[in-house]
């Protein structure tokens, strides 16, 4: 009876100020039925009191569910920003392979330095599908150029023409039958003719081709 009596007192107080007339009267003819019935007050009781545990469960379940929502859209904004920097950092790459491929052929020396002024080498040989590059690195004298297809690769570096023509000779009687030379100006192949003029002297060597 005082379960019963307690769920009518709150009832009263909280619901039937929100009724018509009409309506609390119905109610107050409940109530009465209720508390001369305590087992169905008390089912009544215990049925609402396990639906607001299932509704506070569910606005559980509910908070947890939009959280992860958000975590899952914090991380699908991360990856959308990560795919941005990727796509730029591709196109900058592409960029730049692209300027790469449309500079001209340079000679590569040993360490990848180049000499300023005339320097004159000894080409042993072109060759294709032959790749010696990474033997240039620290070696000063050993160097080459890519052109047309071809490696090109070079002996010495001399700034004397007759001291380099003395060298492919020797190359040459080694059996280096292909050994010519070739020169550079400013770290760039330049045809022969353009810094011969004044080389060539007339006390050159006898022996010299």
């Amino acid at each position: 009876m005082i379960l019963v009596l307690a769920f009518v007192a709150t009832f009263s107080v909280e619901s039937l100020a929100q009724l018509s007339k009409a309506e609390k009267k119905e109610w107050k003819k409940k109530a009465k039925e209720y508390s001369k019935n305590p087992e169905q007050m008390k089912q009544l009781v215990e049925e609402n009191q396990e639906l607001q545990g299932q509704v506070s469960k569910l606005k559980s379940e509910n908070t947890a569910i939009q959280s992860k929502m958000s975590d899952k859209d914090a991380k699908v904004s991360e990856l959308q920003d990560d795919l941005a920097k990727l796509r730029s950092d591709l196109s900058a790459a592409r960029a730049e392979v692209r300027e790469l491929k449309s500079r001209p052929s340079e000679p590569t020396s040993g360490g990848g330095q180049m000499i300023d002024g005339v320097v004159f080498k000894v080409q042993i040989g072109a060759f294709r599908n032959k790749d010696l590059s990474k033997y240039f690195e620290n070696n000063e004298n050993f160097s080459g150029e890519n052109e047309d297809g071809m490696q090109k690769i070079t002996l010495g570096q001399f700034r004397d023409y007759w001291e380099a023509d003395t060298f492919k000779k020797y190359l040459r009687e080694m059996g280096v039958k292909d050994a010519w030379i070739v020169p550079y100006k400013d770290g760039n192949r330049v045809p022969i003719k353009d810094v011969l003029e004044g080389v060539i002297a007339e006390d050159a060597p006898a022996d010299s081709e």
